[in-house]
């Protein structure tokens, strides 16, 4: 199974194919294909008409909430080159690499405690715990699993993430340790944001989704 996943927002409904309005009131439901995860975006008739009487008791059924879709903005240039954790967290989830399990998962907690991500679900499958997070801005969904970090491990991984921020990613996709110590002021606090983790057991990781984390 690809556990690596962004799952953006769907412009119209996608049991009628009727593109959503501004500020249109909107229902999205998650399944859990064994493949993949599935996001369904359903305008409010279609939820009233087809899926709001028995949804949870779908096959798959794995969370549901409500949204309000709001017209995407024109995207301005962006003069800086430096990566963002949330641009560097797309790209990590793009590449779907085990070695950067560990960083995606750090950054997701970073922007969560920024409320730059919020947490929609978690739950634990095949044994692993698996996160929904939510881009509040755009309504994306990324779906991050828990690499069960030991505390020996925090530090190195946070010293990877502070290079990635720093250096991007290289074209063979291959960062050494080494970078970290390049790192400028800023990147230092980008990578501060999850400094707190660096005192945490590997269940405390385990709680990243839990709202008491971002404070």
């Amino acid at each position: 199974m690809n556990e690596w996943n962004i799952q953006a927002r769907a412009h119209g409904c996608q049991a009628c194919g009727q593109a959503f309005g501004d500020r249109q009131s909107y229902h999205t439901l998650l399944f859990d294909e064994k493949q993949e995860f599935k996001r369904l975006d359903v305008c409010e008739p279609c939820w009233q008409a087809q899926y709001s009487q028995g949804a949870r008791d779908r096959k798959g059924f794995v969370s549901y909430w409500q949204g309000v879709y709001e017209t995407p903005p024109a995207a301005p240039p962006d003069p800086i080159k430096k990566e963002t954790a949330e641009s560097l967290l797309r790209k990590l989830i793009e590449l779907n690499d085990p070695k950067y399990t560990a960083a995606s998962y750090i950054l997701a907690v970073m922007l969560e405690r920024k409320r730059l991500l919020k947490i929609k679900e978690q739950f634990v499958r095949d044994g692993q715990r698996i996160f929904i997070y939510e881009q509040p801005r755009t309504d994306d969904l990324f779906t991050i699993p828990d690499p069960n970090l030991q505390l020996s491990q925090l530090d190195q991984v946070q010293r990877d993430v502070a290079a990635l921020l720093e250096q991007g990613l290289a074209p063979s996709s291959e960062q050494s340790a080494a970078t970290a110590s390049t790192e400028s002021p800023l990147t230092q606090a980008e990578a501060g944001a999850a400094g707190p983790l660096s005192g945490s057991t590997t269940p405390a990781l385990a709680q990243a989704g839990n709202p008491a984390m971002a404070s």
